[in-house]
């Protein structure tokens, strides 16, 4: 919700008059969103709750989920130097601060432990696997002149409905260029496991590329969800990970590459999908 500070508000505080504009927020609840890093003035997150507010100001309170959001899942550490850290998020866990909150995502948990810390790229929300982060501007710097330059192994696991043949996908998102090549490396029960590399990286590239083929990723409610719904055994959540990523080192220049297998949500889930009947 977004609203403008009015003349009668000025010099309240910003715990008082959010629960003006917002009716479902008691002063409590809107102390805790505040907390949280939910609301903004002026485009500007603001979490002193007693901090007042003027006439003609614009406020955006999101609420969403973080009031009675779970704790988030833990994240497993793959590779620890000075200039960066390697890590797999696992689905369900925020990759980085939303206007909803500022808490709890794996960027505020890395902070926590490093202190210094960059957020060099991100993974979705449903989606599992590697991300690197970089522990130094130097550092950051290099790695982001990497992934500009699309000199970044990524390869993601994914299952996609129906018989996908391997190809390679070159079709713009948002008007701009897009490239994913896919290699089939299972077929399964209605479903093929793919090997997705992303020589571009665009939001929700794999998804969009092959729900745009008319073989959207099994438990990708928001791209082919009428397909996933119908689908069985049904997929624990969107079937997509990041299972090998490989970059030059940003110190030495030595090419380093990690790769994790699919978790066990999705691993048991290929499991009962293999000896089931499409």
């Amino acid at each position: 919700m977004v609203f403008e500070v009015a003349r009668d508000d000025d010099g309240l505080r910003l715990d008082q008059v959010v629960p003006k504009h917002v009716p479902a927020l008691s002063r409590r609840k809107a102390r805790a969103v505040i907390d949280l890093g939910g609301v903004f003035v002026d485009k500007t997150r603001v979490k002193i709750a007693g901090r007042t507010v003027r006439a003609g100001q614009k406020i955006e309170v999101t609420v969403g989920g973080a009031l009675d959001a779970p704790p988030p899942p833990p994240y497993a550490l793959v590779h620890e130097e000075a200039a960066f850290v390697v890590v797999d998020k696992p689905a369900g866990l925020v990759t980085a601060p939303t206007p909803e909150s500022d808490r709890g995502d794996l960027l505020d948990q890395l902070s926590a432990k490093y202190g210094e810390i960059y957020l060099v790229h991100r993974i979705d929300l449903p989606t599992s696997g590697l991300l690197v982060f970089a522990r130094t501007r130097d550092a950051n710097r290099r790695l982001g002149d990497a992934f500009r330059a699309h000199d970044i192994e990524r390869e993601y696991r994914a299952v996609a409905f129906g018989e996908v043949a391997a190809q390679v996908i070159d079709r713009p998102i948002g008007d701009r260029r897009a490239v994913t090549h896919v290699a089939p490396l299972e077929q399964l029960a209605g479903a093929t496991l793919l090997s997705c590399r992303l020589e571009t990286g665009r939001t929700h590239q794999i998804r969009l590329h092959l729900a745009g083929l008319g073989h959207p990723l099994l438990g990708d409610t928001q791209h082919g969800g009428e397909k996933a719904r119908t689908f069985f055994p049904r997929p624990p959540r969107l079937a997509l990970h990041a299972a090998v990523l490989g970059f030059a080192h940003p110190v030495t220049g030595e090419r380093v590459r990690w790769e994790r297998a699919v978790p066990d949500d999705l691993a048991g889930w290929l499991t009962r999908l293999r000896t089931s009947t499409p």
